[in-house]
């Protein structure tokens, strides 16, 4: 008997609005055996919904969209209780969970890999008891994600992203806060926090592959303090410059679970989407929670 596939599609991402190269990817599913159903998502919310509802019916669940709609999409498998495993097509302006993974932009590509995998287990995040995919992020570089318009992002792509966060970054607004983890405890003010499993975040710094594994039960935990003095902010140019996480006044650690506390609940993002912030925030890493089909 033929196996199943439930393709959930977000008809507004990226940069065209051809469905030819989902027609493809579609074809490449039937040809490998495949018995699809296409569901387009209607707004906001939405994959989720069809994730939660639809999921336990179906062998394999695959989407298309941008980070958002992955991070939907895992959050509805995850309310069942044996979710089936996950594809993803990049059709987003970032993609930066589909960079850190090496899938490929080309529909029709993806889809074959999909095709050809059996399934890999990689570790998802719970902010707040809140399902998130790869990263969980606050301060200069974190409005980036959501405050520029969508049809900004389908024209100029990444260069929008770095145009929100430069101009976010040249306010060095602070964000006072208290972040506990792996036994240590980091006090202050800080331009910017994330705790993350991918290399890219933001879709503007770059982590080296060799220092981040998606299925150790580790996050990479993040975080730029304030510069006090005009050398302090030389020095933290510099490490954005060279994407070099390792220098003086950046603060970068390996952990399995964060705490951070503040004097007043400030925005973060979940996946590049907008989350509301608390004045505690708990994150904690759950090893290999989901399928994902690399």
């Amino acid at each position: 008997m033929a196996e199943t596939l439930l393709f959930i599609v977000n008809p507004k991402a990226g940069k065209t609005r051809s469905a030819a190269p989902l027609f493809g990817a579609v074809s490449c599913f039937c040809e490998a055996g495949y018995l699809v159903s296409v569901r387009q998502t209607q707004g906001p919310g939405h994959a989720a919904e069809l994730a939660a509802e639809l999921g336990e019916q179906f062998d394999r669940v695959v989407c298309f969209g941008g980070d958002g709609t992955l991070n939907e999409t895992a959050s509805g498998l995850l309310r069942l209780d044996e979710p089936p495993p996950l594809g993803y097509i990049p059709g987003g302006s970032t993609n930066d969970f589909a960079a850190s993974l090496g899938l490929s932009p080309d529909p029709v590509e993806a889809a074959r890999q999909i095709t050809e995998s059996r399934g890999t287990l990689l570790d998802i995040g719970r902010f707040n008891g809140r399902p998130f995919v790869y990263i969980a992020s606050f301060g200069a570089f974190t409005k980036a994600s959501y405050s520029a318009p969508q049809s900004i992002k389908n024209d100029l792509g990444h260069l929008a992203y770095i145009l929100e966060g430069v101009k976010d970054l040249s306010t060095l607004r602070p964000y006072r806060a208290t972040v506990s983890a792996g036994g240590e405890t980091f006090d202050g003010r800080f331009l910017f926090g994330a705790v993350t499993n991918t290399t890219s975040v933001g879709g503007l710094m770059k982590l080296q592959k060799d220092k981040v594994v998606l299925d150790d039960g580790l996050f990479e935990l993040l975080l730029i303090p304030t510069p006090a003095t005009a050398l302090e902010l030389q020095s933290l140019i510099r490490c954005l410059v060279l994407q070099d996480f390792d220098g003086a006044g950046v603060i970068f650690r390996h952990v399995s679970a964060v705490t951070v506390q503040t004097p007043e609940a400030f925005p973060w993002t979940l996946d590049g989407e907008y989350g509301p912030g608390s004045d505690t925030v708990e994150i904690v890493n759950e090893r290999k929670r989901l399928h994902f089909l690399l």
